[in-house]
């Protein structure tokens, strides 16, 4: 599996970073969420140089040239509900892209363990397509490999899958190497952050991008 860590790179990524991991400037939740579509603009920039391109002939109003443009649409998915800010990000870029949705959820037990549960699947056909699969935090990878068993098994398996993230864990990292496909797997993210707390969070990370994002939940199972 390739890794792309934007905070290796001299790039203003970083200063958008910056801004959502900070905890005063996090209180405003529509710069906050602004900011994680920024990230997914980017990051989406960044993967579609890595795409294929055909010729296509245009004309103007003064005459007619040829430019290159995307050889197919990607499918770009996302675990709701922290990740729909940075999917639109991705959205924004690949406009003509087709769409697939994933609810996901933990389920925490007395002893702090939990499971993952996924509920709800949307999705076109993936079969032999590039695969966009953007969740803002990669915390343990259990969510995100989860995700794609249950796509690819219910919806073919893509010829090349991009993971995007705003920041990951070296845990998650780790886990998602031994899980997902090495030879057609690209992993883009803006930061890798070391430590994971008991029950999963990136630390530093940046909080909950769902809440900061949405506001706080009620969770009732």
């Amino acid at each position: 599996m390739k890794i792309i860590d934007f905070s290796k790179q001299s790039s203003i990524i970083n200063h958008l970073m910056m801004e959502v991991r900070d905890c005063e400037i996090q209180k405003d939740r529509l710069r906050f969420r602004r900011n994680m579509e920024r990230l997914g603009e980017i990051i989406a920039y960044e993967i579609s140089k890595t795409l294929s391109y055909k010729p296509m002939e245009v004309t103007t109003s003064l005459g007619k040239l040829i430019v290159p443009v995307l050889e197919e649409q990607p499918v770009i998915a996302t675990i709701l509900r922290a990740g729909l800010p940075f999917h639109q990000g991705m959205l924004n870029v690949f406009d003509h892209a087709d769409n697939a949705f994933i609810s996901a959820y933990r389920s925490y037990q007395k002893s702090g363990d939990f499971d993952i549960h996924v509920e709800y699947v949307s999705s076109p056909q993936l079969e032999g397509r590039t695969l966009i699969i953007c969740d803002p935090m990669l915390a343990t990878g259990a969510s995100m490999a989860l995700t794609c068993n249950e796509l690819f098994h219910t919806h073919g398996k893509p010829k090349h899958i991009h993971v995007a993230s705003v920041i990951a864990s070296t845990e998650g990292v780790e886990f998602m190497k031994k899980k997902m496909p090495s030879n057609n797997t690209t992993f883009w993210t803006a930061a890798i952050d070391e430590d994971l707390t008991a029950k999963a969070y990136i630390v530093p990370g940046l909080g909950d991008a769902g809440d900061l994002a949405y506001g706080s939940k009620e969770d009732l199972r």
